[in-house]
Order: C-alpha cells, then sequence, then structure tokens
C-alpha cells in the first residue's frame, strides 16, 4: 500500500504553518504591553497559544493516520455529538459568565469553547448524513432529504438531519453565541447545497437567509435596541446591535470597539505603524488580541500588509475547497467543501464586525486572533482536509495502474464507493 506521507499536501500545509506562526507573533504583539501593565510575564499569552498550538500539530498527525472509515462510523459520530450535546448544556446553565455569555467551561487551568468545536462536528455530521443518501438525492432531489419527520424515533438514529441540527444550533444561540450560530447555520446551508440537491435550492436559500437578515435588523430599528435589551439572553447582544446602526452615538459604551476598531485601521494607513507600535491596543481597544485583531494587524501592519495576510488565509480556502472539487468520493467532498466554507465564514463575519458591514459577534479571526480552541478546531479542520486530499491522491494512482495494467479483453467493474477497479 502506497503511504500518505509521501501524498501530503504541502500547498495546504505550509500555508497552514505560516498563519499559525504568524498568530503567535500577533498573539504576542497585542497582548505583552497589557500584561506587562498588570506585572505579569509579557510572553504568558503567547505560551498559552503555543501550548494549543503544539497540541494541534499532534492532533494533524493523529488524525491523518486515521482511517476515513472511522469518520463514517456512526456510533463514533453519535457519542461525539451525544457529548457536544452535554457540554453545551453545562456551557449554558452552569458556567460562570465571561462577557455577557456562558460559553466557556473553566476546569482549573483549561477553559475550552463548545460551541466551538460544534462548527467542525456540524461539517462531519451533515457529510455523513448527506452522503448516504446520495442515491435517493438523485431520484428525489431535496424530498430525500426532507421528507421524514421531523422528531426521530430514538435519539440513537441519526436520520433525521435537520432535528438535530436545530437542538445544537439552538444550544448555541441560547449561550448567547450569535457568532458561531450564524458561522453553523451558514456552514449547514453550503453543505446542503453541495449534497446533489438542484442548484435552485441554493439560490432560495440564500435568498431566504438575506431577507431573514434584513427583515430582523429592520424590525430591532423600529422596535427599538432598548426594548430588544429587555429580552434575557439577548441584553448583551442588543448593545452589539445598537453599535452596528450608529456606534458614534455611545462612543464610551455600546459603540466603543468598533469606534476604536475605525480608529486603528485608520491609523495603519498602506504600510502601517510598525510591529509591535499599535496604539489601540493600549487599553483602547477591548479584546484586540481576539475578535478584533484584525484591527490591529492593520493598524501595524498597514492596509498592504494586511492584504498580504488576507490573501494567504483566501489561497489556504481555495485549496481546502480545491480538494473537495477534485474529490472522487462524495463524502470526502462534503467534508472538504464544508471545512472551506466554514473558514471563508468565519473572516466574513469577522471581517464584517470589525468594519461595521454587519453586527460584531464577538467571532475570532482564523490563526491570528488568540484562542486555544479556535485553533485546534482550525487544525482538526486541516487534519481532516489532508487526510481526504491524501486518500482521494492514493485512489487516484490505483485506478491508473489498474487501467495501464488490464488486459483490454479484461471486464472491470467499477466500485462507486472507493474508485477502485476490479477484475
Amino acid at each position: 500500500m502506497l503511504d500518505k506521507r509521501h501524498l501530503l499536501n504541502y500547498s495546504i500545509l505550509l500555508p497552514y504553518l505560516i498563519l499559525s506562526v504568524l498568530g503567535l507573533i500577533i498573539v504576542y504583539s497585542t497582548t505583552s504591553a497589557s500584561l506587562i501593565q498588570l506585572g505579569l510575564n509579557p510572553f504568558r499569552s503567547v505560551i498559552n497559544q503555543g501550548i494549543f498550538w503544539i497540541i494541534s500539530l499532534l492532533a494533524i498527525l493523529f488524525i491523518y493516520r486515521l482511517k476515513l472509515d472511522f469518520l463514517k462510523n456512526s456510533s463514533v459520530l453519535t457519542v461525539v455529538m451525544l457529548v457536544e450535546v452535554v457540554l453545551l448544556i453545562i456551557a449554558r446553565f452552569w458556567a460562570r459568565e465571561v462577557n455577557g455569555a456562558h460559553g466557556w467551561i473553566v476546569l482549573g487551568p483549561i477553559s475550552f469553547q463548545p460551541a466551538e468545536y460544534l462548527k467542525i462536528i456540524m461539517v462531519w455530521f451533515l457529510a455523513y448524513t448527506f452522503e448516504r443518501r446520495q442515491q435517493s438525492i438523485e431520484i428525489y432531489d431535496y424530498q430525500a432529504l426532507t421528507k421524514r419527520k421531523w422528531w426521530p424515533k430514538r435519539m440513537s438514529d441519526l436520520k433525521d438531519w435537520r432535528f438535530y441540527s436545530l437542538i445544537l444550533i439552538l444550544l448555541v444561540a441560547a449561550q448567547p453565541d450569535l457568532g458561531n450560530a450564524t458561522i453553523i447555520v451558514m456552514t449547514a446551508i453550503v453543505l446542503y447545497s453541495i449534497s446533489g440537491v438542484g442548484y435552485r435550492w441554493f439560490s432560495a436559500l440564500l435568498t431566504l437567509t438575506i431577507t431573514i437578515s434584513t427583515v430582523f435588523l429592520g424590525l430591532i430599528s423600529i422596535i427599538g435596541v432598548k426594548t430588544v435589551s429587555k429580552i434575557p439572553i439577548f441584553g448583551y447582544v442588543a448593545k452589539r446591535f445598537s453599535a452596528f446602526f450608529n456606534p458614534f452615538k455611545d462612543v464610551t459604551d455600546s459603540g466603543h470597539q468598533l469606534v476604536h476598531s475605525y480608529y486603528a485601521m485608520s491609523n495603519g494607513g498602506w504600510f502601517g505603524r510598525g510591529l509591535g507600535n499599535s496604539i489601540e491596543k493600549r487599553g483602547y481597544l477591548p479584546e484586540a488580541q481576539t475578535d478584533f485583531v484584525f484591527s490591529i494587524v492593520i493598524e501595524e501592519l498597514g492596509f498592504i500588509g494586511a492584504s498580504l495576510i488576507l490573501a494567504l488565509v483566501f489561497f489556504l480556502i481555495l485549496r481546502i475547497l480545491l480538494v473537495g472539487i477534485k474529490a472522487k468520493n462524495p463524502f470526502n467532498a462534503m467534508i472538504a467543501l464544508g471545512v472551506g466554507g466554514m473558514m471563508l465564514m468565519q473572516v466574513f463575519v469577522n471581517i464584517g464586525g470589525i468594519s461595521g458591514l454587519i453586527p460584531s459577534t464577538g467571532v475570532t479571526f482564523p490563526f491570528l486572533s488568540q484562542g486555544g480552541n479556535s485553533l485546534l478546531v482550525l487544525s482538526v479542520a486541516i487534519g481532516f482536509v489532508l487526510n481526504i486530499d491524501a486518500n482521494e491522491k492514493r485512489e487516484e494512482i490505483y485506478r491508473e495502474v489498474a487501467e495501464a495494467e488490464r488486459d483490454p479483453n479484461d471486464v472491470f467493474v467499477e466500485d462507486m464507493e472507493y474508485g477502485r477497479y476490479y477484475e
């Protein structure tokens, strides 16, 4: 059997490594000044991020060596999803509140955010579900995915994807974590659209999503943010909507972050103030190391430097999408396209939030923001794609060898699952 070590996709691995190292540098740049002011080790945050990166590299190595049949095991997926549900419930009802949300579970020095892990779990779950219905989708189109009742007969039955998806998304939204909930919904739309259903359904879903979002924002504008803030779980979220409509109306409170994000980007100009020379990170822009980190990147490296980093991120996403486009196996294709779509949505939500194009949702920028959970989830996703790409390459080599060696008088049949030819 051909060793997968020789099939590693360096056009994905190298950008990942570069972005991860850049992330460590930027985490140090955005956190060292505040840590020094507090009398703490200036390398504290970057050391924590570095530990998560080492764990992430080990996770990639482990996942890359897995057989893909492991990912298609319904028992494994069921256990993972049930554990995720339990963690989301614990995070919502028993974890302490952090910045107006209950999404973090803290165990001594270790803290993790279950909603982050749900992003890759949802990609895995939907790819598994839709891949099993490919023949039905070819015949019945979208009805193959919607003809069942919403409520399953038993909790271990993973057939009704809508029920489980809705439960998980609602648990994330109830944190409240509208940022990750938005990314998960948009990723689910991408996976549904590439599952084999008619292309017109993607247009319909996209139009419906834009319409609902527009109507929702319009209603909040008409009703008023103060009225919305009276809803218990949306009090903190209402401030973000207030900043979205007019950040300069309340510069000292709801609009503080967005206004200083504008200042940071304006300070950067074309070439930036230089790495480590940001003004806004010195107590003016809260959470400068997490969801507003790209504002600091623009301030320090300028529009040109930030554009180069953004181009590298888009190159990585494009290479991931190409793996999915070229894949012969539907499961492999949907995993890769789902991962690429998830990362693209995360970049869109983050950039849209710091620029005021959409309400700020607290979503981190991939690889650059401080956050070990985010880095680990992205690394696991990269591991999935690298494994899939290597397996697709290996199967393609087997097909080519079989084709070259076959006798024209022999009869071969194609195995639709593995793509190999047998005599």
